[in-house]
């Protein structure tokens, strides 16, 4: 069997879908891991294509020619729609998978998979030989909005509204003209209005199994850079908090990759890193006591190919902050 990498004590994972953003993170992140090697990355659109990764040559393979086989675990980057196939296969070759497409998510029709938001699933993550990578935007508001839920601090059929803005890496990497330079410089727009985004079927089914009573209103934004995302969270409470970061230090004590801070995140604090670093704010002026969580995240890392090595290192029994960047 042919590996890109052959090395001592080192676990063969492959990446299908290794040209896109998150795929391309994901080679680059395998490469730089103590514990593992990688067996095969497949862009079907450039296959025979080589490219450096870390210094290092690799070449792009078609899915079907992919030595699945050969893999202890397979992430697969493959576009929405096209996931559920090759992860289809991956598990009947034997392959523990993580997948960082839609297909397999809550909200999309699939039960009893594993939903990878780690530090909320750590158990069943570490147990499962399939892992579902939670969206770029859930991750940035569930992980935010979670110690809320299980304190019972949000007010009883509560209204939640989520506005993220989000680098334009998050829309992928296929030529689409309103994501040219010349249409997003200089420029900030909201996107997927009227609560339909593909995102919100995933939240709301979190919280579904989360029992809350409350409703979401999401609106992402699109901002003119390459990567992060910054959500701002308007949550109703159930009483006013004397200290507004308590629950997530109570909840998070520990965390590698949660940081919590007083002042307002910025991108610039968490692009290239696989962290959440939140804050919030009681609001004045409001007739009900109302918070205000800010969450930021890099879209590429916390937000998909980082936490998706969070997961795999979890399910190969690896250190779980193993190869990752913090």
């Amino acid at each position: 069997m042919h590996y890109y990498a052959l090395c001592v004590d080192k676990i063969p994972v492959g990446v299908l879908g290794a040209s896109g953003y998150a795929g391309r993170e994901l080679c680059a992140f395998v490469e730089g891991h103590p514990g593992l090697a990688l067996a095969f990355a497949t862009a079907n659109e450039q296959r025979g294509a080589t490219v450096r990764v870390r210094g290092r040559e690799v070449t792009y393979c078609s899915n079907e020619d992919a030595p699945i086989g050969g893999a202890e675990l397979v992430f697969s980057a493959l576009p929405h729609g096209a996931s559920k196939e090759w992860v289809e296969g991956a598990r009947s070759a034997g392959a523990r998978v993580v997948d960082l497409s839609a297909d397999l998510r809550p909200g999309n029709g699939c039960e009893g998979i594993a939903y990878g938001l780690t530090e909320l699933q750590r158990p069943l993550v570490r147990n499962a030989e399939l892992v579902a990578n939670p969206g770029c935007y859930p991750t940035s508001i569930l992980i935010a909005l979670a110690p809320l839920f299980s304190q019972d601090l949000v007010a009883p059929g509560a209204t939640i509204v989520a506005n993220s803005a989000s680098g334009v890496t998050g829309a992928g990497n296929s030529p689409k003209r309103e994501l040219l330079f010349a249409e997003i410089a200089e420029d900030y727009r909201a996107y997927s209005l009227g609560n339909e985004h593909r995102h919100t079927r995933e939240m709301r089914a979190t919280l579904e199994s989360w029992k809350a009573d409350a409703d979401l209103v999401f609106t992402p934004h699109l901002l003119p850079v390459a990567r992060g995302i910054l959500s701002t969270i308007t949550v109703p409470l159930t009483r006013p908090l004397d200290d507004p970061l308590l629950p997530w230090r109570e909840a998070y004590s520990g965390e590698p990759f949660i940081e919590l801070t007083s002042s307002t995140p910025s991108l610039k604090d968490v692009v290239h890193r696989n962290v959440v670093l939140i804050s919030a704010t009681q609001l004045s002026h409001t007739r009900t006591p109302m918070l205000l969580v800010t969450s930021a995240i890099d879209n590429l890392v916390k937000g998909a190919a980082g936490q998706a090595l969070q997961n795999a290192n979890l399910m190969l029994g690896l250190a779980e902050t193993a190869g990752l960047p913090t």
